[in-house]
């Protein structure tokens, strides 16, 4: 038995002393197995089992042949790289970078993709440069050295741009990006694509290009027509003298240079009415660039020789469109509507500007007394009158003399007696600025005033209030749209001063203002210190007869309280009468020992427990408590005999009750 136990701990202790000297490391956790047999330490790649595939390394290709410890250099697999640089010398020289398999793939090492590759790069081979051989561009590729190179057309065409000479690109000055004409497209290098869209060469123009790329120079050169044109222009007859415009399509077109034709219809000034016949130099005496298209710098004379009316000393506006047209001078077609002042009815038929425009047509006014003053200062009474200088309020356009006021139309219309008023009685000092305070032409009526005396009541001067115009008598003071109502034996009221002594504003809205008298020789008012509100016992219609209602109050008398004498509870009178329990039932509380209210601590709220129809049983309802009265607790009478010392602090435990049983109990012990 003991040499079993010394062969297992044998065994134990070589296989953990193998485990921790693993040639592999600690961290290949695989079974022996997956590649070495019984048979032979030695590996044999047909009798492993182990997947690389389960690795982070998937081998594919002729990855799938080769000897492990090509790229496995240790037998610490893990430590193995996985970049292609750690096993395949750069021969590029880092120039293409790290990454072969950008080219190359893992099936043969001779690349198959050179110009889908090429079209991720900044150059994407197009035309013939999609069939070139990579040594044509990338000089040093026999060294398999492939540096970034320029992507400009002249890195690689320069000597094809210097030996170009249909045409000479280099006398010519030819940019030198062979884009411009030249396709990357295209397969052949004579074809061209230069697109002259900026200026096309249509009609005149299809001419050779040195026509006007002096010199060879075949740099941007200005679009003016001058810069080619310069000799016709200045041979062509006027045109230097006359200062014609030097943008040629504004006369001459592509097709007929000689058959030049002006359209006025294109220029900021189009030929209208009698513009159309006036002859070219009549306006353009100064020649024909920056010729001014202000009215007054042809027809200034014009405007300084008119009178009628006088365009100067009217302040009329040099903007001669305003009133005439190109068709015909006159008559003037100034439209006076436009303005703030419409011409209408008598208006309408003045002929001259100067006849409301006195000076000048900018500051002109419009209210009558402009124009009317001579007529305000001859009418009968408007100046000893003081009548308003807005003579629409009574004068209209079709009839001066026959003025009609149109009362309505101010801010105090005439109705009732006031129509039949004479003007002057209200406008004594005249018809401007007249005030319609009622007071301005009442004020006698008002101090006259006794039933009521208006003056000693103090009410409002503004007549509308309690009168209208239609008669002073009686008055229609609507009590009803105050805070006080008359209603009752108050309606019936027909003096003011009755209710509101001294004065209206200040009138007081409590019974005791005006029924003090009443109050003090009522039977055991004063005595009994009855509420001052009279409405709490009296009405407006009978008032011998009071009927107080206490469900009205805050206490409303309910069971036994309504049987109770008034006095029983207002033993100190009826006003601020308390209304908790305990100001009537104190005496009850401590006297009531079934249990002892004090001692038990039990409200002094009696209606927790009684109501007002009896005052035994008592109602309280144990099981709104934390402690409902259930089984032989509910046979319980005595409060006392559970709440020890009083009610508020008594405790839900058992014990606090049964402790007693709890000591003596003997079964068990």
């Amino acid at each position: 038995m003991q040499k079993l136990s010394f062969i297992i701990v044998f065994i134990l202790l070589s296989i953990n002393s193998f485990a921790q000297s693993s040639p592999h490391g600690a961290t290949l956790k695989i079974d022996c197995s997956a590649c070495h047999t019984s048979k032979s330490w030695k590996v044999l790649n047909t009798a492993m089992t182990f997947d690389h595939n389960s690795t982070t390394f998937i081998l594919t290709g002729q990855h799938q042949t080769i000897d492990c410890k090509s790229c496995h250099q240790t037998l610490r697999f893990r430590e193995a790289k996985s970049e292609c640089i750690n096993c395949h010398t750069d021969l590029h020289q880092n120039t293409l970078g790290p990454q072969c398999s950008r080219c190359h793939d893992t099936k043969a090492w001779l690349i198959s993709n050179v110009i889908p590759m090429h079209q991720m790069s900044r150059f994407p081979l197009e035309g013939n440069h999609s069939v070139l051989e990579c040594a044509a561009c990338h000089k040093s590729a026999s060294n398999y050295k492939y540096e970034p190179m320029g992507v400009q057309c002249i890195d690689c065409h320069k000597k094809d741009y210097q030996a170009a000479t249909n045409p000479n690109h280099q006398q010519f000055g030819y940019p030198s990006n062979c884009d411009e004409c030249h396709s990357v497209k295209a397969t052949s290098w004579n074809t061209t694509n230069f697109n002259h869209t900026f200026f096309p060469l249509t009609a005149g123009h299809n001419i050779s290009c040195d026509e006007c790329h002096k010199g060879g120079s075949y740099k941007k050169i200005s679009t003016d027509c001058i810069l080619c044109h310069q000799v016709q222009y200045n041979n062509a007859k006027g045109h230097v003298a006359s200062k014609f415009s030097t943008n040629c399509t504004s006369c001459h077109n592509l097709n007929n240079w000689l058959g030049a034709i002006f359209n006025h219809s294109q220029t900021t000034f189009p030929l209208t009415g009698a513009h159309v016949s006036v002859d070219c130099a009549t306006c353009h005496i100064t020649g024909y660039a920056g010729t001014s298209t202000e009215c007054k710098s042809c027809h200034q004379a014009k405007y300084s020789a008119t009178q009628t009316p006088n365009h100067t000393a009217a302040g009329i506006s040099v903007d001669c469109k305003i009133c005439h047209t190109t068709t015909i001078w006159k008559p003037s077609n100034f439209n006076h509507n436009t303005t703030g002042f419409a011409l209408t009815d008598a208006h309408a038929t003045i002929d001259q500007c100067s006849a409301c425009h006195l000076g000048n047509t900018i500051s002109a006014k419009t209210d009558c007394f402009s124009c009317h003053q001579v007529q305000y200062n001859g009418a009968k009474d408007h100046v000893a009158s003081k009548f308003p200088t807005d003579c629409k309020m009574c004068h209209n356009l079709n009839n001066w003399l026959g003025s009609t006021f149109n009362h309505s139309q101010t801010n105090f219309p005439l109705t009732g007696a006031h129509m039949s008023v004479d003007c002057a009685s209200c406008h004594s000092t005249g018809y401007a600025g007249t005030s319609t305070d009622c007071k301005s032409c009442h004020q006698t009526n008002y101090n006259s005033a006794l039933v009521p005396s208006h003056t000693a009541a103090g009410i409002a001067v503004d007549c509308v209030t309690c009168h209208n115009s239609t008669s002073w008598k009686p008055s229609l003071f609507n009590h009803s749209t105050t805070v006080f109502p008359l209603t009752g034996a108050h309606s019936t009221i027909v003096q003011c001063s009755s209710c509101h002594l001294g004065n209206t504003t200040s009138a007081k809205t409590d019974c005791i203002s005006c029924h003090q008298a009443q109050y003090n020789g009522a039977k055991d008012h004063v005595a009994s210190k009855f509420p001052t509100d009279c409405t709490m016992c009296h009405n407006l219609n009978n008032w011998l007869n009071p009927n107080f209602n206490h469900s009205l109050t805050s206490f409303p008398l309910t069971g036994a309280h309504l049987a109770v004498e008034c006095a029983s509870c207002h033993a100190a009178g009826y006003a601020g009468t308390p209304t908790d329990c305990k100001s009537c039932h104190q005496a009850r509380y401590a006297a009531t020992v079934t249990p002892n209210h004090t001692s038990a601590g039990i409200s002094v709220d009696c209606k927790i427990c009684h109501t007002t129809m009896a005052w035994q049983p008592s109602s309280f309802n144990h099981n709104t408590t934390i402690f409902p009265l259930t089984g032989t607790h509910a046979t319980i009478v005595q409060c006392s005999d559970c709440h020890k010392g009083n009610t508020t602090s008594a405790s839900p435990d058992c014990k606090s009750c049964h402790q007693t049983n709890y000591n003596s109990a003997l079964v068990p012990s």
